[in-house]
């Protein structure tokens, strides 16, 4: 293994900066991944790795991506929450990478809702 140089060091710093922050910080775009054991068991680990391949090559700095647990409707994971500022949450269900796409396309790039792939519109209210 050839030794490394400090230019290599800085790059694999730069991108380990740039992976870090799309999981935190302020940013135009949330997405919320839901990795329960029921989303995990329905495949969000290759759905997180899909958004997470979407926002690399889109090179967008200004999406958070992030996790939680589960949303409650463990027969419609995998599932995820994307939040632009100044619009409603939006809850999508039965994800795989075709529809990740799609709604990384249509969604998070151009803020327009794929209501196909959307269970809900808008949060959840308690009194």
């Amino acid at each position: 293994m050839p030794k490394l140089k400090i230019e290599d060091l800085e790059k694999i710093v730069e991108q380990q900066k740039k992976t870090t922050s799309l999981r935190g910080g302020a940013g135009r775009v949330k997405i919320t991944v839901h990795m329960g054991t029921c989303g995990i068991s329905a495949g969000a680990r290759k759905i997180m790795a899909e958004v997470m391949r979407c926002v690399e090559e889109s090179g967008a700095s200004d999406i958070i991506v992030t996790t939680s647990g589960c949303a409650g409707f463990c027969s419609r994971e995998p599932m995820m929450t994307v939040e632009v500022i100044e619009q409603a949450p939006v809850k999508y269900v039965e994800l795989e990478k075709k529809k990740v796409n799609k709604i990384f396309d249509e969604h998070v790039m151009k803020g327009n809702v794929v209501k196909d792939y959307a269970l809900a519109i808008g949060s959840e209210q308690t009194l």
